[in-house]
């Protein structure tokens, strides 16, 4: 029950990519947006680690700086995606990371003649050919092309993510760090494009992208730490569908079937590359597990 909770966050990321756009038309910069994205989460993660003494130091910066430097820069690349493209294209395009995962693993990781990896690759490819049909208009297009190298950079800190999990980094810690390059990210940015006036409809929708994010980072958090992650993993495509129907009601970008294949395929993919992954990484601590086992404890040997 507790992988439930990425329903949560799902709906919350989706929530925060309509205020992303909505903030964006209302004259917020992209340093601005970002900026709101990420303090929400320093100011409430430092507090709560410094409230229960918990060390923020992390264990190995190298593993952090390069989950950041990928992460923050899929983050800029896939804001500008959902603020210039239809929401549910944005997303569909910003949730393509486990196809280049799959290409990743078919090209370098050892597994080219996996029929499985084969075919999410296949799949994703035909769903961002849905996706990115020629009713995309020209000047959409670069647009387009950010929100897939957002895909692509969010795979390259995926990963990473994992290898910080493995290294015994805690959730939270990665987290606040992330979100502490966020920050830093923005007021880089702020410095070069300065601070511009905003409305109260701008600060709203700027507000919304800070707690929405938050409450959709804190609950996904949860979800992955707590529940079934095959479970979790796949919940997490949900996302598509909740920004789909955002967009119908809000905007009145209704997908034609095309478009609600695409993103159906691009699901698919993503779904069959978490299965794979997940499997592997049982088969791998299962090996990892059995000399330990066949291995007595001390214990063992005073019984």
């Amino acid at each position: 029950m507790q992988s439930l909770w990425m329903l949560v966050a799902c709906a919350m990321f989706a929530i925060m990519g309509a205020c992303v756009k909505v903030s964006a038309d209302a004259g917020a910069s992209m340093p601005q947006i970002v900026l709101f994205r990420g303090l929400p989460s320093v100011l409430l993660l430092y507090f709560w680690a410094k409230a229960g003494r918990r060390p923020i130091a992390p264990k190995s910066w190298k593993l952090h700086i390069r989950r950041n430097v990928s992460g923050v820069t899929s983050m800029w690349l896939g804001f500008f995606a959902l603020a210039y493209l239809p929401l549910s294209t944005a997303v569909s395009l910003n949730y393509t990371a486990p196809l280049f995962i799959a290409v990743w693993m078919l090209a370098w990781g050892g597994t080219q003649r996996d029929p499985i990896r084969i075919l999410a690759v296949l799949l994703g490819f035909l769903g961002v050919v849905g996706v990115l049909r020629p009713s995309i208009s020209e000047e959409q297009w670069f647009a387009a092309m950010l929100g897939l190298s957002a895909g692509a950079l969010a795979a390259v800190a995926m990963m990473q993510v994992r290898a910080l999990g493995r290294s015994g980094e805690p959730e939270w810690r990665t987290v606040l760090i992330f979100s502490c390059f966020v920050v830093a990210s923005s007021l880089v940015g702020l410095l070069l494009d300065g601070w511009r006036d905003l409305d109260w409809r701008a600060w709203l929708a700027l507000l919304g992208v800070g707690l929405a994010g938050l409450f959709g980072q804190l609950t996904m958090t949860r979800a992955f730490g707590l529940g079934s992650a095959l479970l979790t993993a796949a919940l997490q495509y949900t996302t598509i569908i909740f920004a789909a129907l955002i967009g119908i009601v809000f905007w009145g970008d209704l997908p034609d079937w095309l478009a609600w294949a695409g993103m159906a395929l691009i699901i698919g993919s993503g779904l069959l590359s978490a299965w794979r992954t997940y499997s592997e990484d049982r088969i791998l601590r299962g090996r990892q597990a059995a000399p330990m086992s066949e291995t007595p404890t001390k214990e063992a040997e005073h019984v």
